[in-house]
Formats: structure tokens, C-alpha cells, sequence
């Protein structure tokens, strides 16, 4: 975690560039806000109460996922749980659908968005396949395009994206990354629609 944290760190300060992690247990919370400018709650542990109490009470921007087995109607019970909270995000990334399968269901960014928060499609976790790739998660980078697109015509406000030099040899979630040589056109045409949707 340290080391993690020193690298956010050099980040924030030789690029300039806001950063953001996630925390996994209450412990980690004052360590991480001491560094990053979001703290971010996995979809999993949205519901774990003193993890969100902690994070909030940092005074930071926290970006809670919405877990895959919560509806879009059940996140202001999550969302009540971050008082005191800079800023507050929520962010889709998809409904468990059958066996290894997420779905994302363009309603939710309208249903999240009457909560009054800011709403974010996770676009590369949406298209995981967990469990599928023998152990681990598999993905299908080919259809995150497509869904960052859709979301910002639904509504959402922005986007979540993991991108990699090379996604084969990435540690974890290669298969549903987008390589960073398509990075720029990706977000190109995301902006693209973002516009014309506000238009």
C-alpha cells in the first residue's frame, strides 16, 4: 500500500493530475486521503457501512460503484451513508446476468441521476466476464465503446476507462481494458456524443 500510495503520489505531483484509488477496508481510509483526491468504494463493499462513514468523513470526493447484485433504486440508501463527503459520485458498472455476465441497463442512469449525484459509467468493468477467463475475470474490450457511447446518450456524466500499453501483459483486468494506442479516438467520439446529448 505505500508503495501505491507513492506512486499516486508522484503522479499528482510531477503531472498535475487529480488522482483516485479504491479502499478496502476502514483502516486504509486516513492513509489514502492523506494522498489521493477520490477515494473510490469497489462495487462489492458499497454496502459496508463503516467503510462509507470513513470515507466521507475524510472530507474527500468519494465515487461509490453501485455493487452488481444492487438495483438502480437501492443506491440512495448507499448514497445517505456519505454525509460529509466533498463531492459524491456514483458510478454503474454493470448487473450480474446469469453466470458470468454483467449487463448495464441504460434506465439506471436516469434512476441514479434523480438521486442528485453525478453518475458514471465504469465502462471497461461493465464488459468483465467474472470467473470466466479459468480463475479469474475475462472481459470483451470490443463492446466498451459502444457502452461508453450509449450511457453518455442515457445521461450519465462521465466516464470510468482502464487503459494499458499493453492490456495482454496487464496484472489484473486485461481483458476487458482498452489498449492506450485507441485511447484518444475512443475518447474523441465519447465527447462527441456527450455534447450532442447536452445540446
Amino acid at each position: 500500500m505505500e508503495e501505491g500510495l507513492a506512486l499516486l503520489a508522484l503522479v499528482k505531483r510531477d503531472y498535475g493530475f487529480p488522482v483516485l484509488t479504491d479502499v478496502h477496508e476502514r483502516e486504509q481510509v486516513a492513509a489514502v486521503a492523506a494522498v489521493c483526491d477520490v477515494i473510490q468504494i469497489p462495487a462489492f463493499l458499497c454496502r459496508q457501512t463503516d467503510l462509507l462513514v470513513a470515507a466521507a468523513q475524510t472530507g474527500r470526493v468519494v465515487n461509490v460503484k453501485k455493487g452488481q447484485f444492487l438495483s438502480p433504486q437501492e443506491m440512495p440508501f448507499v448514497l445517505s451513508k456519505l454525509v460529509g463527503a466533498a463531492e459524491v459520485w456514483q458510478t454503474e458498472r454493470g448487473t450480474t446476468f446469469g453466470y458470468q455476465n454483467l449487463v448495464v441497463d441504460m434506465r439506471s442512469f436516469p434512476l441514479m441521476k434523480a438521486n442528485g449525484f453525478p453518475t458514471i459509467l465504469d465502462a471497461t468493468h461493465s464488459v468483465q466476464l467474472p470467473g470466466a477467463g479459468g480463475g479469474k475475470s475475462s472481459g470483451q474490450r470490443e463492446f466498451v465503446a459502444p457502452l461508453a457511447k450509449a450511457a453518455l446518450a442515457a445521461g450519465a456524466d462521465g466516464l470510468f476507462l482502464e487503459t494499458h500499453p499493453n492490456p495482454a501483459e496487464a496484472i489484473s483486468d486485461g481483458p476487458n481494458m482498452v489498449p492506450l494506442a485507441e485511447l484518444a479516438a475512443l475518447l474523441d467520439g465519447c465527447l462527441a456524443i456527450w455534447r450532442a446529448a447536452r445540446e
